[in-house]
């Protein structure tokens, strides 16, 4: 119903990113269950960058645009369509925090949550907000 629209768009990003919230906060409680485990390696989530990649690919247009008569032919545009961005759960292996090899700090990991809580409270409020405006419109 709402496809192809800015309030379309808008609510299908703010339910993908609360969704990655969901996914990060796991991810940290898990660092943090597992901050005196020895050789534990921190693991983070990706998933921004890789979504501002995709909606700045539908932006650019280039000078040039080159044709593709054939399958073989490479363009030189391609469009990531945002709906196929997916979290990335990254190990980090290459930092050690402690003696024991583990490189989970729990100080950084309770920061990093209160940032995601935060972080998923405003995209509530968002989608608070969005439908809100709907629900004026129809009234």
């Amino acid at each position: 119903m709402f496809e192809g629209t800015s309030f379309g768009k808008t609510v299908d990003l703010l339910h993908k990113s609360m969704d990655v919230a969901v996914l990060r906060r796991n991810v940290i409680s898990n660092n943090i269950a597992n901050a005196g485990v020895p050789n534990f390696k921190r693991s983070v989530v990706n998933f921004e960058a890789n979504l501002k990649k995709a909606m700045d690919s539908e932006k650019q247009v280039p000078a040039l645009e080159l044709a593709v008569t054939d399958p073989k032919h490479i363009p030189n545009r391609t469009v990531t369509d945002y709906r196929s961005v997916e979290p990335r759960r990254v190990l980090d292996y290459l930092t050690t925090a402690k003696n024991n090899g583990n490189n989970v700090d729990p100080e950084e990991e309770m920061m990093a949550s209160v940032q995601n809580q935060l972080m998923y409270t405003i995209m509530a409020q968002a989608v608070n907000f969005e439908f809100g405006q709907v629900n004026l419109v129809l009234r």
